[in-house]
């Protein structure tokens, strides 16, 4: 068995939502479900024409299950459908369907030396024994997909299908000296074992956890060279049409490990981390249109050609280059596109016919060499024009760009003199301060103090100094009235 067995206990354990108390460990479980007394209750059975003992029903292991842990009787029927589909129980009657039937279906339960956590070998010739084995016994009449294994085993193990079929005979040769009871107990058992392990078609394997883990998971660190390793041997294990997952990965690895040191949240900010010290001097060295550009600023741009056209100072910087090789109407038709694309609704129109007289039309003053199928799509589009209409054009010429003029764009004296030029700051050393509150907290806390100063005033002095107050604000008053009377 290829996998942890701990994580199915893990997984039945999430399951069964009653019994978080109690850690359950299948094997007492399972002892105790065949107890005699306190267990399931078993009894012969008759199958066809022959009697099957110590079989039990589907509803009585559900309902012992339930009232032993006091559960609900869908807990003890998913709990149970799992020991099925790992091969604790086997059905009597149905054996391709590996679930638990809350009726009188009959089961059994498994002998210890199938139990999956045996971990016994599962290999090719064991089942090759067992389909000639029952190939001998039914007579060549075989399920479909029985028969399709037996044919590519025996194709695939034609150097030594005579010791095959020398143990299927030997083996069947011994189960016909057995009663017939426990000559169908014993069939029933070894059939239930290659359904957990060799699945019908259609149907899930319980078995089935994929590869074995390949790296630590407790170690320090995973570095994009363990990535790369990992995802080569999953290659190997993977059939060609699943590579292209494994390339987008690899891709993703190389991606993160070539922009790690330009992330700033990931690495040092030159000269320093604006978030974290207040200093702006980050932002004016990397403004869309400083002068001379950093080191940092100038080893993107040859990443990718995306990289330097997203940069508008790696853009004037490669507009210089194109200019002196009498090319620079790419750059700027390719501009127009852009403008035209994420620009205003309202101008879209005059944008394009713009584009189309200066760049498309015979005789334009900046004609571009694109062709002509591409043309005519582009001219056919411009009758209605919409904001995608030069798409194909600007992808043409976005093209010609990369393949030709970006690679000697690096080898030219204009990039050389661009990275000489080109300025490493130094690292400022600040201390880190605390962070400034905010004006709502601080108006809050303003507001606090007011009202303390407010709870602590005496209201006996204050009503005093009012009535003070308005006395003297009354007297005026009484004597302009007393004045006006006489």
């Amino acid at each position: 068995m290829r996998g942890h067995f701990s994580k199915i206990f893990h997984q039945t354990e999430k399951r069964l939502m009653g019994m978080r108390k109690t850690l359950i460990i299948i094997h007492p479980l399972l002892l105790e479900m065949q107890d005699p007394k306190t267990g399931v209750k078993s009894q012969p059975q008759r199958l066809v024409i022959t009697t099957i003992p110590h079989a039990i029903t589907g509803e009585d292991i559900i309902a012992w299950l339930a009232d032993r842990f006091q559960v609900d009787t869908q807990e003890a029927r998913n709990f149970v459908s799992m020991l099925v589909a790992l091969g604790y129980i086997y059905p009597l009657q149905d054996h391709r369907r590996l679930v638990i039937k809350p009726d009188a279906s009959l089961y059994r339960f498994q002998t210890p030396y199938f139990w999956p956590t045996q971990q016994w070998p599962v290999e090719d010739t064991d089942y090759a024994i067992y389909l000639a084995k029952r190939n001998i016994r039914k007579r060549g009449i075989l399920e479909l997909h029985e028969q399709e294994h037996y044919n590519r085993l025996h194709k695939w193990m034609n150097h030594k299908w005579d010791f095959v079929v020398m143990q299927a005979k030997e083996q069947y040769r011994a189960a016909k000296e057995r009663k017939k009871p426990d000559r169908v107990v014993f069939e029933c058992q070894e059939r239930a074992y290659w359904v957990v392990h060799r699945p019908p078609p259609g149907t899930v394997s319980a078995m089935d956890y994929g590869l074995d883990r390949l790296t630590d998971p407790n170690a320090d660190e995973v570095t994009g060279e363990s990535l790369c390793l990992l995802c080569c041997s999953f290659k190997h294990y993977t059939p060609l049409t699943r590579s292209l997952c494994f390339l987008c990965s690899r891709r993703l690895v190389k991606y993160c490990s070539t922009y790690k040191s330009h992330d700033p949240f990931l690495s040092n900010c030159l000269p320093s981390n604006p978030w974290l010290t207040d200093d702006a001097t980050y932002w004016s060295l990397n403004m869309p249109s400083v002068e001379i550009p950093t080191k940092m600023r100038v080893e993107r741009w040859t990443f990718s050609f995306a990289e330097l056209l997203s940069d508008p100072r790696g853009r004037d910087d490669f507009r210089l280059f194109l200019k002196k090789e009498f090319s620079g109407e790419n750059l700027a038709f390719w501009e127009g596109c852009e403008d035209l694309k994420w620009g205003e609704a309202a101008t879209m129109r005059e944008k394009a016919e713009h584009i189309y007289k200066t760049f498309l039309a015979r005789g334009a003053p900046r004609w571009i060499n694109i062709d002509g199928k591409t043309m005519e799509v582009t001219v056919k589009g411009l009758k209605h024009p919409h904001r995608y209409v030069l798409d194909p054009a600007q992808t043409h010429i976005y093209m010609l760009m990369k393949k030709d003029s970006y690679g000697r764009y690096q080898k030219s004296p204009v990039f050389k003199d661009t990275v000489k030029k080109a300025i490493c700051p130094e690292e400022h050393r600040y201390r880190h301060r605390r962070p400034s509150l905010s004006p709502i907290i601080l108006r809050q806390m303003e507001q606090e103090q007011r009202a303390k100063m407010a709870a602590n005033v005496d209201i006996t002095q204050v009503m005093s100094k009012l009535s003070k107050q308005g006395k003297e604000a009354y007297q005026p008053f009484v004597e302009h009235s007393a004045a006006f009377s006489s």
